[in-house]
């Protein structure tokens, strides 16, 4: 197979090093000055191969940027009135600023109740309600990190949003439907024309070869492929799924929503997977932690 062309690649990893370099520098400067250090708290659930390594990278990321960071590890036999109890329990605890419940859960617990359970100013994953709702309005909000971090990546590119269509193949609430909504606020960092697809969509490829932007949020390895994409258009993968692989040593390789190899010679940028939206999400992350440490969205208690 021929080389793919590269030198139009949107390089996530080294866009979210420098995001954590800026929050490296204001954590510094709140240590100086005798103040709190932002604590991010995680907890997993299980065993899965994918959750465990993104909250190792969450770590990992933490001690990068000079936050305090904890890790709950619990087995996936943990009953879901335990979960919610440990919940509250990082709710009411002072010390920690933000927690994230890494999903996917076992099959037994109900995710959308977990998520309910955080409080809104400690939900620095953005899933909560009224976070989305605050998000909707156009109010301040702790915005969903993958979401966040698209738009924050187009921005630091140079990518012009504004009058542009953009296809979001994907309607999930973790992702899909809310990057839709911000790429379409009144901002500089939007004003797209959106079209939200999903499975039901109708003529897909044809709707996506009118894109502008395509964002491929939809979890199939490589369901966007050539006749999807027009020239020039701007590709964002967001899908990262483990496909078995026998000659890694890891057992799997790492597969975008996007066909790559047909893919990149036709866009004019495009995100590898890995190293393009994965590394912005957990910079988000730690951009919401660093918020709420400071009560920007929701004021501290007794301040």
């Amino acid at each position: 197979m021929s080389p793919v062309q590269t030198n139009n690649l949107i390089d996530g990893k080294q866009t979210a090093e420098d995001i954590k370099a800026e929050i490296a520098i204001e954590v510094a400067s709140l240590r100086v000055a005798g103040e709190k250090v932002p604590h991010l708290a995680a907890i997993l659930v299980g065993h899965d191969g994918g959750s465990e390594t993104y909250v190792r990278n969450k770590v990992l990321a933490c001690e990068r940027v000079g936050f305090q960071s904890t890790l709950l590890r619990y087995e996936d036999d943990i009953s879901e009135a335990d979960l919610l109890a440990k919940v509250n329990e990082l709710n009411n605890d002072p010390e920690i600023d933000g927690f994230i419940v890494q999903l996917p859960l076992p099959a037994h617990i109900n995710p959308e109740k977990v998520i309910e359970a955080i409080r809104p100013e400690k939900d620095v994953d953005g899933f909560h309600p009224m976070n989305i709702g605050r998000m909707v309005a156009g109010l301040p909000a702790l915005l969903p990190a993958t979401p966040s971090g698209i738009v924050e990546l187009l921005s630091r590119w140079g990518i012009k949003t504004s009058g542009k269509h953009c296809v979001v193949i994907g309607r999930s609430n973790i992702v899909g439907t809310p990057v839709s909504i911000l790429l379409a606020k009144n901002l500089d960092t939007a004003n797209c024309t959106v079209t939200l697809c999903h499975s039901r969509t109708q003529n897909l490829a044809e709707i996506c070869r009118t894109a502008d932007i395509v964002v491929a949020a939809i979890g199939r390895p490589e369901f966007v492929t050539a006749d999807m994409v027009r020239p020039g258009a701007v590709v964002i993968d967001v899908g990262t799924t483990r496909v078995a692989d026998a000659n890694k040593k890891s057992g799997y390789t790492l597969k975008g929503d996007v066909n790559f190899a047909e893919v990149a010679p036709l866009a004019s940028a495009i995100t590898p997977v890995p190293g393009g939206v994965g590394p912005m999400t957990i910079a988000m992350l730690l951009l919401n932690t660093l918020r709420a440490a400071k009560g920007e969205i929701y004021p501290k208690s007794g301040s």
